[in-house]
């Protein structure tokens, strides 16, 4: 985070908004709505600003900002077209430890004004620390219409519920899953339908009707291929109400990072030769964790039915009497494909797509390499980085030619993500010495032909190195 997001109770202190135009009147404008005392410095002043002097809602001193306007001062805005002025109120009030912002100047700003969607007592802030607040008010815009009105009636009525709650139920758990069934059910859509009063009704018979239990939920939910944009709204929602996190190796840092901030986040991953939790370990991991009244995130790369071992999992849950709901997600073959410009099916290319693992077990790989074989398909291959020129050999050796285009996807759809490009004949030696970041995913087939025209995505790491198609290998 480069800025510390707060909210501060400024009612009935005093704030200073040094400057007389439009912007300052806008900026006096959301002090009042705060409940401050407002007092305006500026030579002159505009309509709006005049208004509220005549009205008796703000305070005006004539003339120039002067130091000794400080004085009792607990927020200063300055707003003028003198940058000056707008220098020298910021080091003044900042010699004084007040916090000031100057408008449309971050370097002189102590804190900044983010947007806001004002649902009282919800309040969200959007900001982009000063960056663009042409795009903060686009976010905020975008909230305003997925964010009802009604949501503040609602959390007016939850507060004043809060102490009746907190007596019924005994633990946290037990509160927070009550919360949650109330403001995803009934009562809340009573409330959404101005039907107030019902809403009151249908929560005290849910406070008596409630039971002092704490029923635990595996969710097991695809992760998608590492771009977080790709999550469902379903999948988020229900990372962000986990207890638990219980995640592996192919989740990237950026959708982990969606998941509850104080949920407990417990590793799992698998790495090649490296099984650091077995599953059966996992199965029950995730049963324990149920069982001791949890909400257990289950958190996989892609989605949890492709060589996932989601259907093992929720065997085991389903042996064992837990609840769960299993959230599908994009498949690494479906995001890989799609960001790295090769289509999987094509009417000039391919007519099927197989989806296979590549990972080796004792040396070997225990594939039907004939079928595998085959024109006009395309091969996909699951964690095949190591067996690479094991899948190449094989599959010249059942008839491909070694001519067949071929591109090794590592962290696709991430900001790391890079192509390699080759054929059955040339690709172990293109990768051989370069430095693969797994997870990785192969594509083989004559679909591969069309990423370097159809290749719109470039990662950061191509923009910074700078590069472009090179013989044989093309790294974004």
């Amino acid at each position: 985070m480069d800025l510390l997001p707060v909210f501060m109770n400024i009612r009935d202190r005093r704030a200073l908004v040094v400057g007389g135009g439009e912007v300052a009147a806008r900026k006096a404008g959301v002090l009042l709505e705060a409940g401050a005392k407002v007092t305006v410095v500026a030579p002159e002043l505009t309509d709006t600003l005049n208004d509220q002097v005549e009205e008796g809602r703000i305070d005006y001193r004539p003339g120039r900002f002067e130091e000794s306007d400080l004085d009792g001062i607990m927020l200063v805005i300055a707003a003028t077209d003198d940058q000056a002025v707008n220098r020298e109120v910021s080091e003044c009030a900042q010699t004084r430890s007040i916090p000031v912002n100057v408008v449309d100047n971050p370097e002189l700003c102590s804190f900044v004004m983010p947007s806001i969607i004002d649902r009282s007592p919800v309040q969200i802030a959007v900001s982009t620390g000063g960056a663009s607040p042409v795009l903060a008010r686009m976010l905020r815009a975008k909230l305003e219409s997925a964010i009802p009105i009604a949501y503040g009636r609602l959390a007016g009525m939850l507060e004043r519920f809060r102490d009746p709650v907190k007596a019924r139920f005994s633990t946290v758990n037990a509160r927070r899953n009550f919360w949650e069934g109330i403001l995803e059910g009934r009562v809340a859509e009573l409330v959404f339908a101005g039907k107030d009063q019902e809403a009151e009704q249908a929560l005290e018979q849910a406070i008596v009707e409630g039971e002092d239990r704490e029923v635990g939920e595996v969710y097991l939910i695809g992760g998608g291929p590492g771009d977080p944009d790709l999550l469902t709204f379903r999948a988020l929602r229900l990372m962000q109400q986990a207890d638990v996190i219980v995640h592996d190796r192919l989740i990237s840092k950026e959708v982990l990072d969606l998941s509850r901030r104080d949920a407990e986040r417990i590793y799992v991953g698998k790495e090649r030769d490296n099984h650091s939790v077995p599953q059966d370990q996992i199965n029950q991991l995730l049963v324990d964790l149920a069982k001791q009244g949890k909400r257990v995130c289950r958190l996989k790369g892609g989605d949890p039915f492709v060589f996932g071992r989601g259907g093992e999992e929720i065997e085991t849950l389903t042996a064992e009497g837990v609840n769960f709901q299993v959230v599908p997600g994009i498949t690494a073959a479906l995001g890989t494909s799609a960001y790295a410009g090769i289509p999987l099916t094509h009417r000039d290319y391919s007519q099927a797509a197989v989806f296979v693992t590549g990972h080796l077990k004792d040396g070997s790989m225990n594939l039907n390499w004939s079928a595998l074989a085959q024109p006009n398909q395309t091969v996909v291959f699951y964690m095949g980085l190591k067996g690479l020129p094991v899948i190449c050999s094989k599959l010249m050796e059942n008839g491909m030619d070694g001519e067949t285009p071929i591109a090794l996807v590592q962290q696709a759809t991430t900001p790391r993500q890079r192509v390699f490009t080759g054929t059955l004949n040339t690709m172990p030696d293109v990768i051989q010495n370069s430095d693969i970041k797994p997870p990785t995913l192969i594509i083989v087939g004559n679909v591969v032909k069309l990423h370097e025209k159809l290749g719109w995505f470039r990662s950061e790491e191509m923009r910074r190195r700078g590069e472009t198609a090179q013989k044989g290998v093309t790294a974004e």
